[in-house]
């Protein structure tokens, strides 16, 4: 599968020459005016002129045609591969974790390729047919920049389907366990490489996770969609009861595991749908001091943006009126499709309907491994707001 130099070309139009130019390392389908079209891989691509624009991965069954790798000539070989891996790991010097992001695809400049470092072992995603086609060479990168004890391969994000992959979960190198205990700013859980959400477990909310906790309250806390309890755990530090909620009994069976492994006995795990509960809970007039919203993507695509935008709106409008004054709300969506402005009205427009004034402590985005293009906006995908309860 290893592809070191790119031995064909494809020819752009000046407007997806002018992608590239803006900072966009995409190209489309529309904007080719010639392509091989035989199989994936490392392309040289030129203008109609025949200039050199970079070298792309090339996937000839995608919207998504070129994804610009570099604007120079070298072999992309298992060499290149390392020291673009090792450039992004000192970037990550400092995080107080066991577990992080070493690769965020385009946000460090290798698009379609996640590798998350899970202590020793590493997990990684290969999201795209020409990337696929440089695998071995990859894996090697890793290899050579990260020397762990394991590699495995979580290549069944739903994405591949776009690029006409399997969806697999293969080991590239050595052995990687079914869990692995992590840690985060002092507090401890087990991670899934095999079969949890993503590579196994949430990276991106570390940050966001201390944010609250800092910013929480002494008394009740509720923390919808839990999954594996990674909010509720940093809150049951300061909180007198944290109630974790998820419709799924086996995140909850884990989420106990981890609350045991810190020790933490004040977190009632509660399985449940969150829409209905938060019904429930305002009938009983009830109030929590701390409010933690973390639901899945309720927009997978822009036609689905209303809808997403209603379901979004009532979780927020009960949990707001669930708060006590003073109460710290913090909500979040990972829906690209629904953008921080339209966000923020959403927030606004259920403030007003649930008749409280909340004060914005903070807007928030993915972690700090997890770095946001701003001339890429599909790389701000997480958007967050810590709110306070003012009346």
């Amino acid at each position: 599968m290893t592809t070191a130099t790119a031995s064909r070309s494809v020819v752009v139009s000046a407007k997806g020459a002018a992608r590239w130019q803006g900072g966009h390392p995409w190209i489309y389908r529309t904007d080719l005016y010639d392509e091989p079209r035989d199989a994936p891989g490392i392309v040289a691509v030129t203008d109609r002129r025949g200039r050199h624009l970079g070298q792309a991965l090339y996937s000839p069954k995608s919207e998504i045609r070129l994804r610009l790798l570099t604007r120079g000539r070298e072999p992309i070989d298992a060499g290149w591969w390392s020291e673009r891996i090792a450039a992004a790991l000192a970037r990550r010097t400092g995080i107080p974790a066991t577990a992080y992001r070493v690769v965020h695809a385009e946000g460090d400049g290798l698009p379609s390729l996640v590798v998350d470092r899970y202590g020793p072992y590493v997990v990684a995603q290969l999201l795209s047919a020409g990337l696929e086609q440089a695998r071995d060479d990859v894996v090697s990168g890793i290899r050579a920049a990260l020397a762990p004890q394991g590699i495995l391969l979580r290549n069944d994000a739903p994405i591949r389907r776009h690029e006409a992959l399997p969806l697999e979960v293969v080991s590239a190198f050595g052995s990687v366990p079914d869990t692995l205990a992590v840690e985060e700013h002092g507090i401890r859980y087990l991670a899934a490489p095999h079969t949890g959400q993503k590579t196994g477990a949430f990276l991106d909310q570390r940050e966001n996770r201390v944010l609250v906790a800092e910013q929480s309250g002494a008394g009740r806390a509720l923390d919808l969609f839990t999954y594996h309890g990674s909010f509720a755990l940093h809150l049951a530090r300061r909180a007198r009861e944290v109630i974790a909620v998820d419709s799924s009994a086996d995140a909850l069976t884990r989420g106990r595991e981890n609350a045991a492994l810190n020790e933490l006995a004040n977190i009632a795990w509660r399985e449940a749908n969150a829409f209905d509960l938060l019904r429930e809970l305002e009938r009983r007039d009830e109030r929590f001091d701390t409010i933690v919203l973390d639901p899945p993507a309720f927009a997978k695509t822009k036609q689905s943006v209303p809808r997403a935008l209603a379901g979004y709106k009532e979780i927020n409008l009960r949990a707001m009126r669930l708060l006590t004054s003073g109460g710290v709300l913090f909500t979040c969506s990972c829906s690209y499709h629904v953008n921080r402005a339209v966000f923020a009205d959403m927030l606004a427009d259920a403030a007003r309907d649930a008749g409280r004034r909340l004060q914005l402590l903070a807007q928030t985005g993915a972690a700090q491994d997890h770095p946001e293009l701003v001339n890429v906006p599909e790389t701000g995908y997480l958007k967050g707001a810590l709110l306070r309860a003012v009346d």
